[in-house]
């Protein structure tokens, strides 16, 4: 087999493990009610919010659309309230792996796959996620998050300062996305990308050109369904399939 497949960017809130609705909603609200502030956030209210990429661009946006109009420095104590209320939820169990993601990880890892996170999550819940669901092995080179670049998702820069970190040719990686911010971030750093839904319903943006859609990464209990790519060999998504997605990308370019 042609090896094309080097390198797998991982988005993570969605991607990796459904964590909005399991743990950041439930932080923000504790968040509020902690503080004192009349805000509750119920779930179809956080599905809208989140077309808003990064918590604290969450809290502002919905401050003066209530017209609160909170400072600053009252959003950066509400963002840190939350962290802290979403690293307690984390401690506490509520949020597991999607179907498929620990199998595919830990396959690419023994292939010696390089594997990488883009996200747009704060690195201490980065990190205390990625800790807590691989138990202290963390099969990634790096993690670029929120901290680590200037314009978030939907803006290019989160993958392509990971790129560049990783010297890796574009045509040879593949991205794991599941929300519009993340395919338009990772579509125009021009990197493959594969969408895989979240628990939370979209619709993908009109403008968004995918070649590659699945309904899950699949297990052996769990068939992946082919949306749109290339056909599965096997019950799930595994190594071979990703870098058959590549060489027909190639070949539909040559």
């Amino acid at each position: 087999m042609i090896t094309y497949l080097e390198g797998v960017y991982w988005d993570l809130d969605g991607t990796i493990a459904n964590t909005e609705l399991e743990a950041h909603l439930p932080a923000f609200n504790n968040a509020f009610n902690e503080l004192g502030i009349n805000w509750n956030w119920d779930t179809n209210k956080y599905i809208q919010l989140l077309r808003i990429n990064g918590g604290k661009n969450r809290i502002a946006y919905y401050s003066k659309l209530n017209k609160d109009h909170f400072s600053d420095d009252v959003i950066f104590k509400i963002h840190e309230k939350k962290q802290f209320h979403y690293l307690e939820l984390i401690k506490k169990n509520s949020v597991n792996f999607k179907t498929g993601v620990s199998r595919l990880i830990n396959e690419l890892h023994r292939k010696k796959i390089r594997q990488f996170i883009v996200t747009s999550s704060s690195r201490n819940q980065v990190d205390l996620l990625v800790e807590y669901l691989f138990n202290g092995i963390n099969p990634f080179e790096f993690i670029i998050s929120s901290e680590d670049v200037e314009l978030k998702k939907p803006n290019p820069l989160p993958y392509l300062k990971a790129v560049q970190l990783s010297g890796i040719k574009k045509n040879n990686s593949i991205v794991f996305e599941d929300s519009n911010p993340g395919l338009i971030s990772s579509i125009s750093a021009k990197l493959p990308t594969i969408f895989v839904p979240s628990n939370i319903p979209i619709v993908i943006d009109k403008n968004i050109k995918l070649d590659c859609i699945l309904d899950t990464l699949g297990d052996e209990n769990n068939v992946a369904n082919v949306i749109k790519g290339p056909k599965l060999k096997k019950p799930y998504v595994d190594y071979s399939f990703l870098n058959d997605y590549l060489i027909t990308i190639s070949n539909a370019k040559n």
